[in-house]
């Protein structure tokens, strides 16, 4: 087989590989659960354990394909320091400080080089070029999940920086916060960022302090409490309409500077459907104009945008 590019995305809960054709259909794709660090392991040991995953994910896809990949691209949940080359800045925090793309290559004796990016750009990429965002001049991609960041692209070009940090509003802190936000500390050390309200974890902290007796009752994931939604559960309206308001400012403030088309929403918290009418709608209480016409849209390629974008990158690495 040939003109095949192959993508991997590494998630706070799931390492995902795609293998896409040169007509960006999807020949392979696979998943297995991000090795998590517990009582029993170090960081360390977390962070080889990730190399493992990788490098066996990988091999198994050229076995089945009987194909050899000499270009991956990946997205991560942090970025690399272009000073250094470690990671930064990642909400998998094993990561942060290690020269993980050199132990990658190190892994395969040096015969692949990784074109590694932050998932969030990876994942803008992707629906900018032919996802729910396609044609528009302007799109910001918002990546809700285990983590919260973004990234934005403007006339198909991939906004970068030399910080490496374009698009992570999840580490501003929440704009026009009321007194019953509280801010809790963020990894990043420090407190009130966008991440712990508008993250999976930090939705469920949130939603949690709002249970009648919080210390008695169990803390519910976002599924759940979507469930409850769904079936017109008084608190989960109230919960729900929380987060549409905490994330409307927080998009309302991206909108103030940037004034994207699009924004597209991506990550696990993406799938709630009750978002796309709810936060538009209280758009007009922060945004800067009489009327916002920015559009908000779910992902088209949902949780394999990213690592669609990351096959991009294979052969495409300044994308």
């Amino acid at each position: 087989m040939h003109n095949l590019s192959i993508g991997l995305d590494l998630g706070g809960t799931k390492i995902e590989v795609i293998v896409l054709s040169s007509q960006g259909e999807t020949i392979l794709r696979q998943r297995v659960p991000t090795p998590q660090r517990d009582n029993a392991s170090s960081a360390i040991q977390q962070y080889h354990d990730i190399i493992l995953a990788i490098t066996a994910l990988i091999q198994s896809c050229e076995d089945q394909l009987k194909h050899e990949f000499t270009n991956i691209g990946m997205g991560i949940p942090g970025a690399i320091n272009p000073a250094t080359g470690l990671v930064k800045n990642a909400n998998t925090t094993c990561l942060i400080g290690q020269p993980f793309q050199q132990d990658l290559e190190a892994s395969f004796q040096h015969n692949k080089t990784f074109n590694i990016a932050n998932d969030a750009d990876c994942f803008v990429v992707s629906e900018a070029k032919d996802g729910a965002a396609k044609g528009a001049k302007s799109v910001f991609g918002v990546i809700i999940g285990t983590g919260c960041g973004g990234g934005l692209v403007i006339n198909q070009q991939l906004l970068t920086g030399p910080n490496s940090i374009s698009g992570e509003w999840g580490h501003n802190p929440l704009p026009w916060a009321d007194t019953d936000d509280e801010f809790i500390p963020c990894y990043c050390g420090k407190s009130g960022c966008i991440e712990t309200f508008l993250s999976g974890p930090g939705f469920s902290y949130h939603a949690h302090k709002l249970q009648p007796s919080p210390s008695s009752e169990p803390i519910l994931t976002p599924q759940e409490w979507h469930e409850k939604l769904l079936n017109n559960d008084p608190l989960a309206i109230k919960v729900f309409e929380a987060y549409a308001r905490r994330l409307a400012k927080s998009l309302a403030s991206i909108i103030n500077i940037i004034d994207p088309e699009v924004i597209v929403l991506g990550g696990g918290m993406s799938n709630i459907d009750y978002l796309y009418q709810r936060v538009p709608e209280l758009f007009a209480e922060y945004v800067f104009s009489d009327k916002v016409f920015t559009r908000l849209v779910k992902a088209e390629f949902g949780d394999s945008s990213g690592v669609r974008g990351a096959a991009n990158r294979a052969f495409h690495p300044q994308l």
